[in-house]
């Protein structure tokens, strides 16, 4: 690290903390000219990109997947902490599994897989827009699905 008084380029750590969300502030001793100085260190992110099904490239937002979920579940007693959690859910798992580029369909079917255990009635209105159901038949298929799963799950 240059020192931003004598210009030379060595010093020493004297404390370390961190400040705001993945940035450390570190305050430094040059080793040449004595004289203390503060620098900031952040991750560098390199932005997710989403995969669209036209094969364009947009960056990875959370505040999309936000409106999708929100949309799938108005006027359904599900809480913004709960929707959060569901996003966080997602972000996690699509930051785990890729690390420039990840397809939309897979993060729509993440969204899907966590609707699905909250409330059914907005995981249905999530996914027959996600999934383009193209009339009544595809909206049986699904809750035939739902209703197995559900009946599985109790036997």
């Amino acid at each position: 690290m240059m020192c931003p008084f004598c210009r030379q380029g060595e010093s020493k750590v004297v404390d370390s903390r961190g400040s705001q969300e993945f940035v450390i502030r570190r305050r430094r001793e040059c080793l040449h000219c004595g004289r203390r100085f503060t620098t900031y260190e952040k991750m560098e992110e390199s932005p997710l990109k989403v995969i669209k099904k036209d094969g364009s490239r947009v960056p990875f937002d959370r505040e999309r997947i936000r409106l999708g979920i929100e949309k799938a579940c108005y006027k359904r007693p599900i809480s913004p902490d709960q929707v959060e959690q569901i996003i966080n859910n997602v972000e996690h798992c699509v930051y785990e599994t890729f690390e420039r580029e990840v397809p939309s369909r897979f993060v729509g079917e993440k969204v899907c897989e966590q609707l699905r255990l909250v409330d059914q009635v907005a995981f249905v209105r999530f996914a027959s827009v996600y999934r383009s159901f193209q009339d009544v038949n595809d909206f049986v298929e699904e809750l035939q699905t739902l209703r197995q799963r559900s009946q599985q799950h109790h036997d």
